[in-house]
């Protein structure tokens, strides 16, 4: 039986990012499309982008979408594949930090933020590990209803377009 892949195998997979011109009625980013293109990213250029943030900034999957899409020059980027590949570079971030890689060589995970400024239960160590790794940033996350979310996640964001860093 075949070993199964790390994220860090997945992340160095070598997989390229690519343009799908013609986005199938129903699929995910066609209606924000609106007949544009959509741009499949790879898991290593998302994390390049993650790698991007600096201390005590964070941005949301629409901000690393939107980044994407303005590097490829298309209308959007695709929000599942984004999602797995922001994940996936969060694992393998934390895969590192077990092999001992000092923190300031890891990709900062912690500083991607849901929609709306909530932080990502799906991310390793959920919701309380992405709050405490921000803490050690300055950021708070405080409850917005019964979610942790990050009140001045939008006065935190890179005041650069990161794709162009």
């Amino acid at each position: 039986m075949p070993k199964k892949k790390s994220a860090i195998d997945h992340l160095n997979s070598g997989r390229m990012p690519r343009i799908v011109h013609i986005i199938p009625r129903g699929a995910p980013g066609y209606a924000e499309a609106k007949g544009g293109a959509m741009v499949v990213s790879s898991p290593a250029e998302v994390d390049a982008l993650i790698r991007k943030l600096k201390w005590g900034e964070v941005i949301t999957l629409d901000d690393l979408r939107a980044a994407l899409a303005r590097r490829h020059q298309v209308a959007v980027a695709c929000p599942v594949s984004t999602a797995i590949f922001a994940n996936m570079s969060a694992r393998a971030a934390e895969e590192r930090r077990a092999l001992a890689v000092p923190p300031g060589e890891l990709t900062p995970w912690w500083r991607v933020l849901r929609k709306g400024g909530f932080l990502n239960p799906k991310l390793p160590g959920g919701v309380e590990r992405q709050a405490a790794l921000l803490q050690a940033e300055g950021i708070r996350a405080s409850p917005l209803g019964k979610q942790l979310a990050v009140h001045d996640y939008e006065a935190r964001r890179p005041d650069r377009q990161i794709e162009n860093d």
